[in-house]
Formats: structure tokens, C-alpha cells, sequence
């Protein structure tokens, strides 16, 4: 089996939305087709996708992926998912590793993601990446509703 990371492409929609659904990173109030829309108009460089290929598939698939973003101060990475049959491949290490050496690129000093309640399984994760937990109270406001 041989995968590679690349930018995402819009015919890569549906396979993405189902990958972030078997990772539970979907929620019904946000809908996954407009963040995606809304991604490729910011910075689409920063949205990343693993695509597969094992000997016996006709074509390649989807098994990864990560958006990542910069405002100018930090970084931010979001929807980083790796395929159940991928899992312990080095697919979402090689995903951070690449979203971090493109935002390094763009002259970003850090980089910071959020966890949510109830997936806290993929802190370790992070901490073998060097990410550091801290403390903070994040707020925040729908200014948008999508559903």
C-alpha cells in the first residue's frame, strides 16, 4: 500500500464528509459541505488530504485529512482525520508534520489546536507530536448558522 499527501480537490467532497463522520468529528449543527466551501476560500493550500492506494483497489481513496489555517499571529489546525483501517501508519503524524512545515513556510510562529470534550484519547497523540496542554476558557459566538 503506498499514500500521499496532497491538497484537497472538490471531487474529494463526499469522501472527506465520510471520513470525518467515521472519525465523529461531524456535528448536526455544523454542516461539513459549507466549512469545506468555506476552507477552499480561505487559504485552500492549508486544507491537506491523504489519498491510497492498495495493490488490490482500481483507484485511489481518501484516508486522510487535515485543514489548517494562519491569521497572522498563530496557526490553527482542524478536522484532522485518519482512516479506521489507517490508524498507526504515521497518516495523521505525517498530516501535522506537513500542515506545520507549509504554516512555517507562511512565517507562522505557533500553532494551536482545540480537543473537544469526550475525545480526549488523542492528547496523547499530541503530546508525542510536542504540542503542550494549557490552560484557557475558550468562548465563542455563531455568527452564521449553517443547519
Amino acid at each position: 500500500m503506498s499514500w500521499t499527501i496532497r491538497a484537497f480537490d472538490r471531487a474529494d467532497t463526499e469522501e472527506v464528509v465520510g471520513l470525518w463522520s467515521d472519525a465523529g468529528l461531524t456535528r448536526p449543527w455544523n454542516d461539513p459541505r459549507l466549512d469545506i466551501e468555506r476552507k477552499l476560500g480561505v487559504q485552500p493550500e492549508l486544507f491537506l488530504v491523504v489519498e491510497s492506494r492498495d495493490e488490490e483497489e482500481s483507484r485511489a481513496r481518501i484516508v486522510g485529512s487535515v485543514m489548517a489555517g494562519y491569521d497572522g499571529h498563530r496557526g490553527w489546525l482542524y478536522y484532522l482525520a485518519s482512516a479506521p483501517s489507517h490508524r498507526g501508519r504515521g497518516v495523521a503524524r505525517a498530516l501535522v508534520a506537513e500542515a506545520e512545515r507549509l504554516l512555517v513556510a507562511m512565517g507562522c510562529p505557533k500553532v494551536q489546536l482545540m480537543v473537544r470534550e469526550g475525545n480526549e484519547a488523542v492528547l496523547g497523540f499530541y503530546d508525542a507530536l510536542g504540542y503542550e496542554p494549557f490552560t484557557v476558557s475558550n468562548t465563542g459566538k455563531r455568527l452564521v448558522v449553517d443547519v
